[in-house]
């Protein structure tokens, strides 16, 4: 969702944190018929070509004033059936999860590529949020079996990273982001939570360290949504409260989350960006728009939408178009600064 922003899960961590995690009997659907499996790769790479995507040394300039996204129409779809999440960045294609609002909150994995094609690459997936492995496999937040999950998109085989705390799976983990050190963040809101069975007792954001310990980094957020890292990996963002709501910041001291401070109030914020820069990409779902917030809580510029607005990535070839997701629609905007792809 990116120091990465979202960055690359290293796959000795992805060995470290599987270790004696469960591999579905029978792989998930790799793709529709009509779409090819898509080979792995790291994510947005270095100038070698490998390695997880860092910031180029000319970052840009930030946006400023009013701006709009443009919808992309190839993606277009039922708005009021579902919406589209936690889009990612990977190998000039924009991945995302597209679920539904009937029973069961199903969801699959979609990828739309920069020609505009929409493909399905695994259904069913129960996929929120997503974020890369450095293997090029996608790391997601998934309601359908309350659990942080790992999708190879060769495929399709899903293998569960974490799925409870203190004896209890999670009420319906929703966006994550994964640090340098291999350190797992997520929110754990209750949107889904009756997609299965069980729960938590409080909503709340957690940390699952490279030994698959899982902690509590704040339980005060009702309903945490959107979550990133800086450019550095020394702050960590979390977004949540609904209609009264805030965007707060922790200072990460070796590893480990500091008490945390608001940034800025916001109305229903849901997911997060972050660029080059260090500025915070803040979507506020029913106002259908972005505010841009700098490290110190200025408001730097908007971006608005045609409907309501789920999460936000940076992509394109210079990292410097930022991807919008919501309800049945993906917009787009080309900025003057670069991100990382989450």
């Amino acid at each position: 969702m990116r120091a990465s922003i979202r960055t690359a899960l290293s796959l000795a961590v992805v060995a470290a944190l599987m270790a004696g995690c469960q591999r579905d009997a029978e792989p998930t659907q790799a793709g529709t018929p009509d779409s090819a499996p898509v080979p792995a790769a790291p994510a947005t790479a270095d100038a070698a070509g490998s390695g997880p995507p860092s910031c180029p040394a000319d970052a840009g300039t930030p946006p400023t004033g009013a701006l709009t996204a443009t919808r992309i129409t190839a993606a277009d779809g039922d708005g009021a059936a579902g919406l589209y999440e936690g889009p990612v960045w990977r190998d000039g294609a924009l991945y995302f999860s597209d679920f539904r609002f009937s029973d069961g909150f199903p969801s699959r994995i979609r990828k739309l590529t920069a020609q505009g094609g929409l493909e399905t690459v695994i259904d069913p997936s129960g996929s929120n949020g997503l974020a890369l492995g450095e293997d090029g496999a996608l790391v997601a937040a998934t309601h359908d079996r309350k659990e942080i999950s790992r999708f190879d998109l060769i495929d399709g085989s899903r293998m569960r990273i974490v799925g409870e705390y203190q004896g209890q799976p999670f009420n319906s983990p929703n966006d994550l982001v994964i640090g340098r050190d291999g350190t797992l963040w997520f929110t754990d809101p209750d949107f889904q939570r009756a997609a299965a069975p069980g729960g938590q007792d409080k909503t709340r954001v957690y940390r699952v360290g490279t030994d698959g310990n899982v902690g509590v980094v704040d339980d005060s957020i009702a309903n945490p949504n959107g979550i990133a890292l800086s450019p550095d990996g020394g702050t960590l963002y979390v977004a949540g409260g609904g209609e009264q709501g805030v965007l707060r910041a922790y200072a990460l001291v070796d590893g480990q989350a500091q008490a945390g401070r608001d940034l800025v109030a916001t109305t229903v914020p849901d997911g997060l960006a972050v660029d080059c820069l260090g500025n915070i990409y803040l979507t506020e779902h029913t106002l259908r728009r972005v505010r841009v917030i700098s490290p110190q809580g200025q408001e730097l510029a908007t971006i608005a939408a045609d409907a309501n607005l789920t999460n936000a990535a940076f992509g394109g070839p210079q990292g410097r178009t930022l991807y919008l997701t919501g309800a049945g629609a993906v917009w787009s905007i080309d900025l003057g600064v670069a991100g990382l792809p989450y």
